[in-house]
């Protein structure tokens, strides 16, 4: 990457208004390994009017040629694969294997998807005597987080171009480098310029300014419920339309005709996924009163095989939280866990052995959690599960739906009444069995886990104004 200490604006690498630039910290070494701008009002200013400008040509545009250049887009990121992957790693400490199928394949996925599905979605309707279109909303301001930080770039620049929206992209500060490379990616296509703008800053000064943006059409914001409130009240002002992808606190319901001993196993290993900085992690494991002993056993077990280490070796499973920041606020959790009763089974507050640098915290096990203490309330984005016990399904249920979340979640047990279950539980996205992630299905929460959906046709639909003509 040769243009980390520049912005992209309308089709041009452009300096800052400003002088002042922020570090990009390596979570692993916690070394200094790039400096970004940090974008100004007037920067951002400058984004969203090349956006207005781009947006009549690339709206109008046929889409099947959206779709020629979003399928280049896709090229782009698959050749660039492995650097996306060690490059993510980097930043956020997510273990290089891993990274490679996640971090740079997933985006990769998504990015097809939206080529695919630009050509297929119908635009236009007959109902009685109105005809109903479906038009781009207009200039999309997108502002991501950093635990996926492509992958969530990708769900939301995708979709809003194969709509026909132009965009002003605000990623984290923390981890922005993927960012640039699907810029000089998009650089080196054909896109029109000011249809894609890159502003790099922190969220109370770029981020806000964009949020509040007359021009800015709609916001779509990945990140933490308290800064998705923020951004609600800045939009609101100017009644543009607001995305939330925001926080989760998901339950594993383990019901007691499952295959216990899969359902821990696999339930551990979906809560530290990306050492807990899921947003969809099922940090919360209910079991039946009666196999509670059990079920701790088998979470102990389970999460002594998540070796915390080097991201980059071969052997680590657990990789270092992103920031200094973030593994304070991880252990403060485990600190409360303690204070207001939970057990510890496994890990704890203390550093890892053996690992002087880099933001690592322990695999954590809490056991006998009560679903009203703050571990089992407040999303703490770590490697931290809390194993609840429950008397019947019933209580199962209202357990799993008592907290101001419902963003995910998943159900073990027999798939008819897994089902049952699953059809229960207040939240956007619910795993029966396991069952994989699919970048074509709809993503997205319910209550204060926020509104509007990502991927697949519902993701491309969220971009979509809907007008009615009548005859």
């Amino acid at each position: 990457m040769q243009h980390t200490e520049q912005l992209y604006i309308d089709g041009r690498w452009t300096p800052s208004s400003g002088d002042h630039f922020l570090d990009v910290i390596s979570a692993s070494t916690e070394q200094v390994i790039a400096r970004v701008p940090a974008a100004t009002p007037e920067d951002v200013d400058a984004a969203v009017q090349a956006a207005r400008r781009a947006f009549g040509g690339w709206a109008a545009m046929p889409t099947a040629r959206r779709a020629e250049l979003l399928h280049r887009l896709h090229r782009g990121l698959a050749a660039r694969a492995d650097e996306i992957a060690r490059t993510i790693t980097g930043e956020i400490g997510m273990p290089l294997k891993l990274s490679q199928r996640i971090q740079a394949g997933l985006p990769i996925k998504v990015m097809d998807s939206f080529a695919r599905l630009v050509t297929q979605l119908p635009l236009e309707e007959k109902v009685a005597n109105s005809l109903v279109v479906r038009e781009p909303v207009g200039v999309v301001g997108c502002i991501t987080p950093w635990n996926y930080p492509l992958h969530q770039i990708v769900a939301k620049v995708g979709a809003a171009l194969a709509a026909g929206c132009t965009v002003v992209l605000k990623p984290t500060e923390v981890a922005p480098l993927s960012a640039y490379i699907l810029a000089e990616i998009i650089d080196q296509s054909e896109l029109p310029p000011g249809v894609f703008n890159l502003v790099v800053g922190t969220g109370p000064v770029a981020g806000e300014a964009l949020a509040s943006h007359p021009e800015v059409d709609m916001i779509t914001f990945t990140g933490s419920t308290r800064a998705g409130k923020r951004v609600s009240e800045l939009a609101a002002a100017t009644v543009k339309r607001v995305a939330l992808e925001l926080g989760g606190k998901s339950a594993a319901v383990v019901l007691d005709d499952a295959d216990l001993a899969q359902a821990v196993k696999s339930t551990v290993s979906n809560c530290f996924l990306n050492s807990g900085q899921t947003c969809a992690a099922h940090t919360r494991l209910l079991v039946p009163a009666e196999r509670y002993a059990e079920a701790a056993q088998l979470a102990v077990s389970a999460a002594k095989t998540f070796t915390v280490g080097d991201p980059f070796s071969d052997t680590a499973k657990l990789g270092p939280l992103t920031s200094a920041i973030q593994r304070e606020r991880v252990r403060n959790y485990i600190r409360k866990g303690l204070e207001e009763g939970a057990e510890l089974l496994l890990g704890g507050a203390e550093p890892p052995e053996g690992l002087a640098k880099g933001y690592y915290v322990r695999p954590t096990v809490f056991g006998r959690v009560d679903p009203k203490m703050t571990i089992a309330q407040e999303e703490i984005f770590g490697p931290v599960l809390c194993l609840i016990a429950y008397r019947d399904e019933a209580d199962a249920i209202r357990i799993a739906n008592g907290t101001p979340y419902g963003l995910a979640g998943g159900v073990w047990g027999s798939p008819e009444r897994a089902l049952r279950v699953a059809r229960r539980l207040r939240a956007g996205s619910i795993d029966v069995n396991g069952g994989s992630f699919n970048p074509e299905a709809p993503f997205g929460g319910y209550k204060q886990s926020g509104h509007g959906r990502e991927y697949g046709k519902w993701g491309l639909e969220e971009f979509l104004e809907v007008k009615a003509i009548q005859f």
